[in-house]
C-alpha cells in the first residue's frame, strides 16, 4: 500500500505542477496583453499631446486675427464717425441754408414781387451734382 500512497503523491503532485504552469502560461499571456494596452495608451497620449499643441496654435492664430479685425473694425467706426460728423455740419448748414431761401421767398411775397422760381431742370442737375460729390466722398472715405 505504502507502492500506491507515494505513486498517488507523486500524481497530485504532477498534477498541482501541471497546473501551476497551466496558470503560469495564462498569466503570461494577460501580461503581454496588459503591456501591448500600455503602448496603445501611451500612441494615445502622444497623439493627444500633439492634438493640444495644433490647438494651441490655433487659437493662438485666432486671437491675433481676432485682434486684427478689432483693430480695423475700430478704424472704420472712427472714419464713419467723421463722416457722420461732417454730414451732420452739411445737414444743418442745408437747413439754415433752406431756412435763408424761405426768409427771402416770404420777404418776396410780401413785398409783393413775384418770387424768383428755379428752372425744376437746373434744380435736379444740381441736386444729382450734389449727390455725386457725396457718393465720391464716401467712396473714398470707405476705401
Amino acid at each position: 500500500m505504502s507502492f500506491n500512497v507515494g505513486y498517488l503523491v507523486e500524481i497530485m503532485v504532477s498534477i498541482l505542477l501541471l497546473l501551476t504552469i497551466l496558470y503560469c502560461v495564462r498569466l503570461n499571456q494577460q501580461l503581454r496583453l496588459l503591456k501591448a494596452d500600455e503602448q496603445t495608451l501611451r500612441a494615445t497620449i502622444s497623439e493627444l499631446i500633439t492634438a493640444t499643441e495644433i490647438a494651441e496654435r490655433a487659437i493662438a492664430g485666432l486671437r491675433s486675427t481676432m485682434r486684427d479685425g478689432e483693430q480695423n473694425l475700430s478704424e472704420r467706426l472712427e472714419r464713419m464717425e467723421r463722416v457722420t460728423g461732417e454730414l451732420d455740419n452739411q445737414l444743418a448748414a442745408g437747413e439754415e441754408l433752406l431756412g435763408r431761401v424761405a426768409r427771402i421767398a416770404n420777404a418776396a411775397r410780401s413785398a409783393g414781387q413775384k418770387p424768383i422760381v428755379p428752372d425744376a431742370k437746373a434744380v435736379a442737375a444740381a441736386a444729382q451734382a450734389f449727390t455725386e460729390r457725396a457718393r465720391a466722398r464716401m467712396r473714398g472715405i470707405a476705401a
